[in-house]
């Protein structure tokens, strides 16, 4: 912890002189995320301004901390890389490579048109980059489309490890408020205070089910509406699918509904890709597969193979000036 800050502090007169924000192009509940460049090289760079909350003896939030110790640990192709960290005034600030759209665009972008092999390479990288989380004994604790970056060049990317913990430990206690709801794994949305790599790979299932139908696969409203269309899809889970279900914090007994097979819903789906989707569905996260086990299924060795990294589509994003000549189109009616 101490090694972050001195590190930052060292370098804060010249370092933040060197990085220039340009406009805010994402704003969350403790960061936002600014478009800008490195004034020495010119590269257009992402800077995340973190909001320091809760302060500890050393002036850092904890999980700003966390943040970047798990970026700098991380060195993969499909996850962010974190190229600096500094202090200006009382924000913290990493410096990241800038991808240029994210898979929730790309996923509501309905002039895009995109095909089974597109599907199987962004589900390939995904798993990769969080294969390489999981083997480093990282959770990523907030998989979702919009976390999962493009770049130019089709890579995609793991981002957002403001959530992230090591879960080595088995009997540390963790908090059961990750993930986006509508991707937040059945234990977790029972209290689970201990888990491991399942809650990842529950949310990475969703994703999955989200690129083959375009629209969010278990969009709840709130916490109990969220089991409630969980098991209206998945059926109601037993003692026998779930042993030890009964003793989460949270549970109570819920309305009975049955199985639906997933062909009805996903129809234009093959065997193979229907049977990974599955396999990441599963109530109980012990048996739920690996990130390691997905990438050696048949999904990703059968036809079609994967497109080409340089053939998958793009979402163009709009740029200020763009946007702002559409709307004054639209105000004089042209």
């Amino acid at each position: 912890m101490t090694s972050i800050r001195s590190h930052a502090e060292q370098h804060n007169a010249e370092v933040h002189r060197d990085y220039k924000k340009d406009r805010m192009v994402g704003e969350g509940a403790y960061a936002h995320v600014y478009l800008g460049r490195q004034v020495s090289t010119n590269k257009v760079v992402a800077i995340k301004k973190i909001k320091l909350g809760q302060k500890f003896k050393d002036g850092l939030d904890m999980s700003a901390i966390r943040e970047v110790k798990t970026l700098q640990e991380l060195r993969h192709p499909n996850v962010i890389e974190l190229m600096d960290v500094y202090f200006h005034k009382t924000n913290l600030n990493l410096v990241l490579e800038y991808l240029e759209s994210d898979l929730e665009m790309i996923i509501k972008d309905k002039s895009i048109v995109f095909m089974p092999g597109d599907v199987k390479h962004w589900m390939l990288m995904a798993l990769r980059g969080l294969d390489h989380c999981h083997r480093n004994w990282i959770l990523h604790r907030d998989m979702k489309p919009n976390n999962l970056l493009l770049g130019r060049d089709g890579q995609l990317k793991l981002a957002d490890f403001g959530l992230a913990r090591d879960f080595g430990d088995r009997g540390r206690q963790l908090t059961a408020q990750v993930v986006t709801r509508w991707y937040r794994a059945p234990e977790l949305l029972l209290g689970a205070k201990e888990y491991g790599y399942g809650v990842d790979i529950w949310a990475i299932g969703c994703i999955f089910a989200e690129l083959l139908l375009r629209n969010p696969y278990l969009p709840g409203d709130t916490d109990m509406h969220q089991l409630e269309t969980t098991f209206k899809a998945l059926g109601t889970p037993t003692e026998a699918e779930w042993p030890n279900m009964s003793t989460l914090p949270d549970y109570m007994q819920y309305k009975y509904y049955p199985k639906t097979p997933l062909k009805l819903l996903f129809t234009a789906a093959g065997a193979d890709t229907l049977e990974l989707l599955e396999s990441m569905l599963i109530y109980d996260p012990n048996k739920r597969i690996s990130a390691r086990e997905a990438l050696l299924h048949p999904y990703f060795f059968n036809k079609p193979r994967p497109t080409p990294l340089e053939k998958l589509p793009k979402h163009v994003r709009e740029t200020p000036e763009a946007a702002k000549l559409k709307r004054k189109a639209e105000a004089l009616g042209v």
